[in-house]
C-alpha cells in the first residue's frame, strides 16, 4: 500500500496552492468548485505520485495549532540531500516562515528541519 493523498482544509485556497507549487515543486490541477455548498479544492501532485488535496469551504472553525498535540502533526518532504534541506529551509526563512527546528540530525538519525508554513501548519524537510 501507499498513501494516495492527504487532505487539509485551508482558509486561503489560492495561497495554499501557490505555497506547495512554489516551495515543493507540486503541480496543481485546475480546481473543483461545488456551487451548491461553495466547497472548493485543488489537488497538488508530486513527482512520486503522492497528492495533497487542499480544500476550502466558508465558515470553518480555525482552531489554534500547537506543535505538541495529538493527531496529524506535519507533512514531510524529501529535499534529496542535506544541501537541499539547508537551501529550502533558508529560502522559506528568508520568505518569512518561522523555522521551528533545525536543520539538524535528530537522535534517530534523520537530517531535517521543521518550518511553520502555511496557516500555522508544520512542514518537515528531510533528506
Amino acid at each position: 500500500m501507499r498513501i494516495e493523498h492527504i487532505a487539509m482544509y485551508v482558509n486561503d485556497l489560492e495561497s495554499a496552492r501557490d505555497f506547495f507549487v512554489t516551495y515543493f515543486n507540486g503541480y496543481s490541477n485546475a480546481g473543483y468548485h461545488n456551487p451548491t455548498t461553495d466547497f472548493r479544492s485543488y489537488f497538488i501532485s508530486f513527482d512520486d505520485g503522492t497528492r495533497l488535496e487542499l480544500m476550502h469551504k466558508p465558515a470553518l472553525e480555525d482552531q489554534e495549532k500547537p506543535l505538541n498535540r495529538t493527531g496529524y502533526i506535519h507533512i514531510a518532504f524529501s529535499a534529496g540531500s542535506r544541501k537541499g534541506v539547508d537551501a529550502l529551509t533558508r529560502r522559506l526563512q528568508a520568505d518569512g516562515y518561522e523555522v521551528a527546528s533545525g536543520p539538524q540530525t535528530t537522535g534517530d538519525g534523520y537530517y531535517e528541519s521543521c518550518v511553520i508554513g502555511l496557516e500555522g501548519n508544520q512542514i518537515e524537510i528531510t533528506v
